[in-house]
């Protein structure tokens, strides 16, 4: 019993370090951002520019101001240090392809001579892998905590919708869509249990 206690508490203390480092970072990057007149939006991401692809992964730490960065804040910290608990590694694969599906999906889709930019297609693929993960692994608990979620933030999926020019609705849909390609592509392996050999008496 002492060791499940240590071992969780651990867990939670290496998911919430990751995720504050993570918010601080972003903060960082925006003031740098506004020390030097909006230099780095430079890597926010053009559609259908083939050089423009490298940009991708970086967009997703930058934001458009601090209104924008505090807006992703808390749900990326809360969905991030859940998502956090179930591992680093398969939490890092998920955020990684996550920034990735979403960034394509910005590229390919998003209205011409536009910069898209923040961390909102992470927020909508955390909130889509929690959401599913539970059904997919088949843990009791992991669905509950799926509930609950949709339960709290299941007014984010409005932000699918093209209700805001000034939004990137391709970046919200395509991070929901890689999130729950996510709970797939990285579904815990099922336990098999050995079956018990007969027992023979002489």
């Amino acid at each position: 019993m002492t060791g499940t206690r240590t071992g969780t508490s651990a867990r939670a203390m290496t998911a919430g370090a990751l995720m504050l480092g993570w918010i601080t970072l972003l903060w960082v990057l925006e003031g740098i951002d506004t020390a030097t007149g909006q230099a780095l939006d430079t890597y926010g991401i053009t559609p259908r520019e083939p050089a423009e692809l490298l940009d991708i992964v970086p967009a997703a730490f930058l934001h458009s101001g601090w209104e924008h960065v505090a807006s992703n804040t808390v749900p990326l910290l809360v969905l991030g240090f859940i998502a956090a608990l179930g591992g680093i590694r398969r939490f890092a694969a998920v955020v990684l392809t996550v920034i990735v599906v979403s960034g394509l999906g910005v590229w390919l889709t998003a209205p011409s001579h536009t910069v898209t930019l923040g961390a909102s297609g992470v927020v909508f693929g955390l909130f889509g892998y929690l959401l599913v993960r539970g059904f997919v692994d088949r843990r009791p608990l992991d669905v509950v905590v799926g509930v609950v979620i949709a339960a709290v933030y299941g007014s984010l999926l409005w932000g699918i919708l093209p209700t805001d020019s000034g939004i990137s609705w391709q970046g919200h849909l395509f991070g929901l869509a890689g999130g729950v390609g996510a709970a797939f592509a990285f579904r815990r392996p099922r336990r098999t249990t050995r079956p018990v050999p007969p027992a023979f008496t002489v």
